[in-house]
């Protein structure tokens, strides 16, 4: 098998797994461990995937995003600390934001039941959840479906949101780095995004530690946007300290 042929079967069992092993893949491709650390240091170089010891996950871009469904399975204990965490920072807030994606809608279920809020959103699974609490008043963004994260884009939804002054927003990237600040595959999704950052008083990003160091095609915020980054312990309290000193609380669980 020739190395570009390789690369791009670990590419593939990466977006399809969602991380890859260096030993399990020396073993299925019959190739020594330090060849498989060679193409991924190839493929994070073109920024295909993101190294990590003993392995790597996929970036995701323009061209490759996972679904909803996808990200359900990843990480689940992680991501149902950071959705604690996020809760109980809600404070005095009415009105609040929660986004799209899969550990937002972990933070919707971490709220608590009988407090009276009124929730915008973006996301069918999130407005649906919501809408059977009394409490809760749910404003769904009307707009373009998109099928990966079953959310709601374009000028239909940015100007919802235009309307709207927020107490609190609950946000998530695909990537989060200190150079390139937080980003997200598609400009649709970006510039929701940065409608939010624009209407929102207090701005929380919710993401696990895998998003860090990570940069994908849009921008749509910086670091000090956020008042508080909550993440888990596997980021370092180095790399979180850095983070800390363009302005955001970083809490890790």
């Amino acid at each position: 098998m020739q190395a570009e042929e390789r690369q791009h079967q670990i590419l593939a069992s990466a977006r399809a797994e969602g991380s890859v092993d260096v030993g399990k893949l020396a073993a299925e491709l019959g190739v020594a461990p330090e060849t498989v650390r060679r193409d991924l240091r190839v493929l994070e170089r073109h920024g295909f995937v993101h190294r990590t010891h003993g392995g790597a996950y996929p970036v995701e871009t323009s061209r490759f995003e996972t679904s909803l469904a996808t990200r359900t399975t990843r990480r689940v204990p992680e991501k149902r600390r950071i959705a604690a965490a996020a809760a109980e920072l809600l404070g005095d807030a009415e009105t609040i934001f929660i986004d799209e994606g899969f550990t937002p809608q972990l933070i919707a279920e971490a709220l608590p039941p009988n407090r009276s809020l009124t929730v915008v959103t973006a996301s069918l699974p999130t407005a649906a959840l919501l809408a059977a609490r009394e409490s809760a008043t749910v404003l769904l963004l009307g707009g373009r479906v998109r099928g990966r994260t079953l959310a709601t884009v374009d000028h239909w939804t940015t100007r919802m949101l235009s309307g709207f002054v927020l107490d609190l927003a609950y946000v998530g990237a695909n990537g989060i780095s200190r150079e390139h600040g937080l980003t997200t595959p598609d400009p649709a999704v970006a510039e929701v995004k940065s409608q939010v950052i624009r209407a929102a008083r207090r701005r929380v990003f919710c993401g696990v530690h895998t998003k860090f160091g990570v940069s994908s095609f849009c921008r749509f915020a910086e670091i000090g946007d956020f008042e508080t980054i909550i993440t888990d312990t596997a980021l370092p309290a180095t790399e979180a300290h850095r983070y800390s000193l363009l302005g955001p609380q970083v809490i890790r669980v």
